[in-house]
């Protein structure tokens, strides 16, 4: 875990006029200077702070690496506590210095990238970011940073090699998210990561992706059409290292802190028991953030780790028992847990049913019935979910069901539910042209490639 230093967070500074300080040349260089700062490699965030305290900007530190005796003054600003006084090495601020000499290729390579810099006294720097401990002093963003401040946003995260089944949930939960206009937040790792920005760009909703390194190193590279779909449909690809910086093991955990604290709460798919996906979710934890874990089979390797922290942290984490319950927990519309927008009138024995139903008797849909049928005709599959969607009582969903089941409308099995005859034919009917219409929203402008495959 990385701790909080003697100093404390970079201080914010006054909040101004956002496009006055977009176009002001001094907040400009700040920007740059602590482009070039971060991309000394050794130069950790308590360090930073100490030689911004002593030094009272970035761009003052690169004023002192320019100068004379650079350093040797370097190093005793960037000294430790009065208590416990250390010089910085000497070979740090030797790199201090030959970074600034490099001023202006590290600055034209953000641009050649087409990185926007966030700073944390930005007024565009994330809210939810810069409460975290030791947030990041800079953001190199590719895409709309203002994505990162939506109402909600939820992290979805997992293993790199999950089960078909748990590609299917990650991209349910987060076409869901979507839907009920959330922000999802993920790692771009394949696996569940890839699923769940592929699933939220597929059903119109912007995405972030934290890296474990530098734009200019994107890690994987298979997922380079993801990351440009990211981009095109409203979000953004984040990192906190420089465009160069390689992708480590060590990169990757200090990253995942970004992703717990850039979201309201974190949901971890499928995780075995090393995964880090569970590092995120103490992430979560720590920084105040509710976490919510699926469960499975408890032979399943990818449910290890997910069951394990349920077990370890009782009353903390809390179990993911549907989507519809999952959006209702995260205070969103559980509504959107199905993936087909509503008919355009409520099913009941109209022209569309009986036009599927000819010679046969159809029987009529009282109040209750109605939301019930709409509601199985959308996806739901058990009572919890229609209760959750519909709002009404067990009691009342159970009735419903029966009296739909005897019009030969639903038929249940093992506690599932799912359409039959006039309405299953509805539904079908319903669910091509929300098909139809979403390939007519997806198609890509010319010139544009289109929205890659969930990986």
């Amino acid at each position: 875990m990385i701790g909080v230093g003697d100093r404390g967070p970079l201080a914010a500074e006054p909040a101004t006029n956002p496009a006055s300080r977009a176009t002001d040349p001094a907040v400009r260089a700040e920007r740059e200077a602590l482009a070039v700062l971060v991309s000394v490699s050794g130069l950790g965030p308590m360090t930073l702070q100490r030689l911004v305290a002593a030094c009272g900007s970035a761009t003052g530190i690169l004023k002192v690496a320019a100068g004379a005796d650079a350093v040797r003054c370097l190093s005793a600003a960037g000294a430790g506590p009065a208590e416990s006084p250390r010089p910085m090495p000497t070979s740090l601020a030797a790199a201090i210095v030959e970074a600034g000499a490099g001023r202006d290729g590290i600055v034209e390579r953000v641009r050649t990238l087409g990185l926007r810099l966030v700073a944390e006294a930005d007024d565009d720097y994330p809210a939810r970011l810069r409460a975290i401990e030791m947030p990041p002093a800079l953001l190199f963003v590719r895409g709309d940073p203002s994505s990162l401040s939506m109402a909600h946003a939820v992290a979805v995260v997992g293993t790199r090699r999950p089960s078909d089944a748990g590609r299917r949930t990650a991209g349910r939960i987060a076409a869901a998210l979507a839907r009920a206009e959330a922000l999802v937040v993920s790692g771009l790792a394949i696996g569940i990561d890839g699923a769940a920005h592929a699933a939220a760009v597929e059903a119109g909703g912007p995405t972030v992706a934290f890296i474990g390194g530098g734009h200019g190193r994107l890690f994987p590279l298979v997922h380079d059409r993801l990351a440009e779909a990211i981009v095109e449909h409203g979000g953004a690809i984040v990192s906190e290292y420089a465009p160069d910086t390689e992708p480590t093991k060590g990169t990757f955990p200090r990253r995942n802190r970004l992703i717990s604290g850039a979201a309201d709460a974190v949901v971890v798919v499928e995780a075995g028991a090393r995964s880090g996906a569970l590092l995120t979710a103490s992430w979560a934890l720590e920084q105040g953030r509710e976490c919510f874990l699926v469960p499975g089979p408890i032979d399943a390797p990818m449910s290890g780790g997910c069951l394990g922290f349920l077990r370890d942290w009782p009353g903390a984490a809390r179990i993911v028992s549907g989507i519809p319950q999952l959006l209702d927990d995260l205070g969103l519309p559980a509504a959107a847990a199905l993936p087909m927008p509503p008919p355009r009138a409520p099913i009941r024995p109209g022209p569309t049913i009986r036009a599927a139903s000819a010679g046969s008797t159809v029987k009529t849909i009282d109040p209750v019935e109605e939301p019930v049928a709409t509601a199985l005709a959308r996806g739901a599959v058990t009572v919890d979910e229609l209760v959750a969607v519909t709002h009404l009582s067990v009691a009342a969903v159970l009735g419903a069901l029966t009296r739909l089941e005897i019009a030969g409308l639903v038929s249940g099995r093992h506690g599932r539910y799912a359409p039959e005859g006039p309405l299953a034919l509805a539904a079908s009917a319903a669910e091509r042209a929300s098909k139809a219409a979403s390939k007519r929203v997806r198609r890509p402008a010319p010139g544009r490639r289109a929205i890659p495959p969930a990986a």
